[in-house]
């Protein structure tokens, strides 16, 4: 399996987040990456309402 295709700064930025060792994180499979930064995403409370949700309430 080849490594992500990050710079090193994105990595060790990611691997903090996720709470991974970096060795981890590059050789990653791609679908798990995106799987748990999908899930760090929606763990975080959104600060801005979508702009499409206030047109809809008037």
């Amino acid at each position: 399996m080849k490594p992500l295709n990050i710079s090193p700064d994105t990595a060790v930025k990611l691997a903090k987040h996720l709470g991974v060792p970096l060795e981890h994180l590059m050789h990653m499979p791609q679908h798990i990456l995106l799987q748990k930064l999908a899930e760090l995403a929606s763990s975080k409370p959104d600060k801005d309402p979508a702009p499409d949700s206030e047109s809809e309430t008037k």
